[in-house]
């Protein structure tokens, strides 16, 4: 919410106190101020100018040459090439010299062989957004309602002097969303009462309800609508004051009876809606729950098919409205408009903000409505409208308000102990300055022997417990001023529990290994979420997507990772080597949380190391990845416990080139390529991917690492070379050495892989590296002989393996 703080003057003397620091102040009470906007800043030699005649340009069929008066002795010639530029108009004018919007400098010229003596400017090259330029002029110059003082500069007459304290609200301080709330806000903390502008209206002799009938079905939904009609209305633009007032808060003028609405919202914080009355055909309102497909044209031409949800105003038949979001375009205020009628209602918050979402329409209106509003000013608010539409548009109010449904909620009651209050702030702020904070937010209240009863207004409705009560009395007493105290009793020291203490080991290993860590979405869509999974689960969708490319909770974090490599690719990053650690999530049934398990990915694609005058460049293969992944298991002490199995159950990987991991009987994860036809879809490189479930490892009982001292007694090592069939695989064999050969045996170590005519038809051969090391004695010849001896023994036997 901008907070306009000339308007804020109006309401609550500020003492000329300067915007940043007032702004500072309220940020030291609570609510943040994002900034504070000068809207002329950056801008100069921008002035009031009379367009005193036009004639065309001789060389060109749209620029026009302006004789234009800037308070000089003599008028300055202007080439335009706006299509509404006309004498006798008063224009913003830049100078030569003169700096207007994205510090653009503005300098004499020539255009098309006329000399141009500076710039005729739209508000949109002086810094205004094109949302809340007026329509009539959103393609031309600005064109001032009336002579303004020429030679004058323009910032004073266009609002941009003021200063816009930009309030960042939090959901639960919705009552700043209107400039009363704000001035209460600023009164309290500057000691003062603020002063708002008394509702008096003339009323005619014609009842509102012999005008207008009106019905409210679900009256829980809708616990205040109220109507009033104004009639003989004359719609024109607005006084340049009100225009200013809204597009200084970003709105759009329209017209004097919609920007009326539109400014007791922002004045009160209570939305309005205007209908054209001669277009209800029935002259009834009627508010109800809309039907299934009921279509609606909202007043931004966007057809809406609704749902028995949404809460329509209708004429007593068709919808009219979509309510406290958006009006129809059948009851739309026009020029012609004659005879309206205003409607002020609290609709249910969580009702308002469902519709919103479903049907995409975020206004101002809903804004306030999700967040709550001041239900005690509906009927004010309303009065407020039409004083304003008698004083601006010649309107005759009709006589009463036709009430729908009116049901004001009780102001609350809350009991304050002063000695409870400042045993919850380590403070000492005596019961006469409690009372004195109350009487600044403006809460009525008893003193009651110890404590005080306080009476806290409806237009508070975030305070319910004498908890709140006590957070405004720190905040208005002063944050800065609470004391500074250390927790009392025994402190409890942090440390980091079995998961933490893995998940943080598990990164700092692939950190080492090369890898970069990212952050992926929990959401993705239905494809993603269900793929790379050995046990897929129902898959589990939002109630509210915000997006379908986010509309379901992750099964896997491999679709997360190649969304990151896709963007990587697509800014020319070819060699990636990025991990995740995050939650996947596993449906149980429909009444239960899903499981979050955590679990540990990694993706790799091109070079590893590129290419030196060390060696050639080297690309990542399976036995690459497989490395990382070994070097991450010996480091965690599970290694021995990890078996690699073949596997082609996920169909996103390759079947020839992605492996099962276990760890004892459990399913770990995997490891492999992505399938070519899975890349080709994507647009991939090759690339290889790992998933590790962490919980499996979380299961197992890991042993803690021990340091050893070198050995004394030198190691022996002894080559083995076999052939075996080619279905028999390494972990096959290296299993049956380390089983064979005896607890001296330190290291096996493949060297060696061989496939050809020469030793056979679908044979291969391996070689090995034993190493075997006594750590109390020197190995004799004879010991390492008998190991062997027993080794090549338990492989002839195994897999009738040919010693070579």
């Amino acid at each position: 919410m901008k907070i306009s703080y000339q308007w804020l003057n109006q309401f609550v003397d500020t003492e000329k106190i300067d915007p940043q620091k007032l702004a500072d102040q309220v940020s030291l009470t609570g609510i943040e101020v994002a900034s504070v906007i000068a809207p002329d800043a950056g801008l100069k030699k921008i002035v009031v100018g009379h367009i005193l005649s036009t004639k065309p340009h001789p060389d060109s069929d749209h620029l026009t040459l302006c004789q234009v008066d800037i308070g000089a002795s003599e008028p300055v010639q202007i080439v335009c090439g706006a299509p509404n530029v006309a004498a006798d108009q008063y224009v913003i004018v830049a100078l030569p010299g003169a700096r207007i919007a994205d510090n653009v400098k503005i300098k004499r010229g020539k255009m098309r062989g006329e000399a141009s003596e500076g710039m005729i400017c739209a508000l949109q090259e002086i810094g205004f957004s094109d949302s809340v330029v007026p329509k009539e002029f959103q393609n031309g110059i600005y064109v001032f309602p009336n002579p303004e003082p020429v030679g004058e500069s323009v910032f004073e007459y266009l609002g941009m002097t003021d200063r816009l304290i930009d309030f960042d609200i939090t959901p639960n301080r919705a009552d700043t969303l209107g400039m009363h709330g704000a001035a209460w806000e600023v009164g309290a903390m500057l000691h003062k009462r603020p002063q708002f502008p008394a509702v008096e209206i003339s009323e005619g002799n014609t009842k509102t309800s012999d005008l207008l009938n009106v019905t409210v079905e679900n009256k829980e939904a809708v616990p205040q609508y109220l109507l009033k009609v104004v009639q003989n209305v004359n719609v024109q633009p607005s006084p340049l004051w009100l225009q200013i007032r809204l597009w200084n808060n970003g709105v759009r003028p329209i017209n004097n009876v919609v920007d009326v609405t539109n400014y007791v919202m922002l004045e009160y914080g209570q939305p309005l809606h205007a209908f054209d009355y001669d277009k209800l055909t029935s002259h009834e309102i009627l508010v109800r729950q809309a039907h299934d497909h009921e279509q609606l044209v909202t007043l931004d031409g966007e057809k809406c098919e609704l749902v028995a949800d949404d809460i329509v105003i209708t004429d007593g038949q068709d919808p009219v409205a979509l309510a406290g979001t958006m009006g129809g375009l059948n009851s739309e205020i026009t020029a012609a408009t004659k005879n309206i009628v205003i409607e002020s209602a609290v609709f249910n918050g969580t009702s308002i903000r469902k519709t919103a979402q479903r049907h995409n329409l975020h206004t101002e209106a809903t804004i306030r409505f999700e967040k709550g509003i001041d239900e005690s000013s509906t009927e004010e608010a309303l009065q407020r409208a039409v004083q304003l539409m008698g004083e601006l548009a010649n309107g005759q109010s009709s006589q009463g308000v036709l009430v729908g449904n009116q049901v004001i909620p009780v102001a609350k009651e809350i009991v304050v102990v002063p000695k409870h209050v400042n045993h919850v702030l380590g403070t000492e702020i005596s019961a006469a300055q409690m009372a004195s904070i109350m009487d600044d937010l403006g809460f009525a209240h008893q003193d009651q022997t110890d404590q005080l009863l306080v009476t806290v207004p409806i237009r508070r409705w975030d305070i319910f417990i004498e908890a709140d009560l006590i957070e405004e009395i720190a905040r208005l007493y002063g944050y800065d001023k609470l004391p500074s105290t250390l927790p009392v009793g025994a402190q409890t020291i942090g440390a980091f529990n079995t998961k933490q203490t893995l998940i943080r080991k598990v990164k700092k290993l692939l950190l080492a290994n090369g890898l970069d860590e990212v952050i992926s979405y929990a959401l993705v869509n239905e494809q993603e979420a269900s793929a790379f999974t050995y046990e897929q689960t129902a898959d589990i969708k939002l109630a509210w997507p915000m997006t379908q490319d986010h509309a379901y909770l992750r099964q896997n974090l491999i679709s997360g990772l190649l969304n990151d490599l896709q963007y990587n690719l697509a800014r020319k990053q070819n060699d990636v080597q990025i991990f995740e650690q995050g939650n996947v999530f596993h449906k149980i049934n429909d009444e239960q949380q899903p499981n979050e398990i955590p679990t540990l990915a990694a993706l790799w694609s091109g070079q590893v190391s590129a290419a030196s005058w060390l060696g050639k460049s080297q690309a990542v293969d399976f036995y690459y990845v497989k490395g990382v992944l070994t070097d991450l298991f010996e480091n965690l002490g599970i290694a021995d416990l990890v078996t690699y199995q073949a596997d082609a159950a996920i169909p996103e990987l390759h079947p020839g080139r992605t492996a099962k991991l276990l760890l004892g009987d459990q399913v770990l994860g995997f490891v492999g390529e992505l399938h070519p036809t899975f890349q080709h879809e994507l647009n991939l490189p090759e690339a290889y991917v790992m998933q590790l479930n962490l919980d499996v490892i979380l299961a197992q009982d890991l042993p803690v690492l021990v340091s050893q001292a070198a050995p004394k007694y030198p190691a022996v090592e002894r080559d083995l070379a076999l052939i075996v069939h080619q279905q028999v695989t390494n972990a096959e064999v290296v299993n049956a050495i380390k089983a064979a050969a005896g607890k001296y045996l330190t290291n096996v170590q493949i060297f060696d892989v061989f496939t050809g005519e020469n030793i056979g038809l679908h044979k291969q051969s391996l070689a090995y590296r034993l190493h075997f090391q006594n750590p109390e004695a020197t190995l004799t010849d004879e010991q390492v002989t008998n190991a062997m001896a027993k080794v090549t023994a338990k492989l002839q036997t195994d897999f009738a393996a040919q010693i070579r």
